[in-house]
């Protein structure tokens, strides 16, 4: 994830010279150097020293020690804190780092890696207008973003963009599936599946019509697409669609009450 924010803000015609990237793997910095002409320290205190933005895009068990490390360098410097780390809560983030910080907590998903991303994001109450926009150029520098008012927002943000792309995956895995099924071979369904999600995606995002308009222009009635339309419905797709999503909510949740507890 830190590689798409670095790309896209490189993109963006952000100067690499202004981006220090730290990681404790030198073959990891080396070669982040080599692709983008960026600077890199595997020291986190010497890195942040000077920072006026302090992004932290590391493995969420791993955030509470990285954050015991930092703390008395950002309460010197006070840079403005993002975090990309899944699950874990500001409150929690800014008590790590000894409180009183200007913390922007995100919930990216795998997109942005391709700078086509979704990025919720959530401001606590110490940032400023000036920091908000600052952030909201980082992250929509991977896609795009969406500010929330209610941190416990962001749980419902992860069940429907944050793990959403592995939905569209699975479906497109039983899309192609049956495809084979019906008589066609693996790799003629799956190009078909694929391009078929992708058009429908580029109809939404580009068109006038919301999906439920769509759906129903493709529809005639006592089609193809009605007959697959009414087996959706009969096995209560929606329903499914809604128990899946509530229980990744309610997931992101109970994690968020356990990375915090520290």
């Amino acid at each position: 994830m830190a590689c798409s924010l670095i790309s896209g803000l490189i993109n963006n015609q952000y100067a690499a010279n202004k981006i220090t990237v730290t990681d404790p793997d030198q073959q990891k910095l080396d070669k982040l150097k080599q692709q983008f002409s960026i600077n890199t320290e595997t020291s986190n205190q010497q890195a942040i020293k000077h920072a006026d933005v302090l992004v932290l895009a590391v493995k969420p068990q791993v955030l509470k020690s990285v954050c015991d490390s930092i703390k008395d360098t950002t309460l010197k410097n006070r840079p403005l804190i993002i975090s990309i780390a899944a699950g874990i809560r500001s409150t929690d983030i800014d008590r790590w780092l000894g409180g009183n910080n200007a913390l922007v907590r995100c919930m990216p998903n795998t997109p942005a890696l391709i700078q086509a991303g979704a990025t919720g994001l959530f401001a606590n109450t110490h940032i400023t207008a000036e920091q908000k926009t600052i952030a909201d150029q980082i992250l929509s520098s991977a896609g795009i973003t969406l500010w929330v008012d209610d941190e416990h927002q962001l749980d419902a943000v992860t069940a429907v963009s944050g793990s959403g792309p592995a939905y569209f995956f699975l479906f497109l895995e039983a899309m192609q599936a049956a495809g084979t099924q019906l008589g066609l071979d693996e790799q003629s369904a799956g190009m078909l599946a694929r391009q078929t999600a992708l058009g429908a995606a580029r109809m939404v995002m580009e068109g006038e019509d919301d999906p439920a308009t769509l759906r129903a222009k493709v529809t005639s009635r006592g089609g193809t697409t009605a007959a697959a339309i009414a087996s959706f419905e009969k096995n209560k797709f929606q329903q499914i669609i809604n128990q899946a999503l509530t229980a990744a909510r309610d997931r992101a949740t109970e994690l968020a009450d356990e990375l915090g507890k520290n």
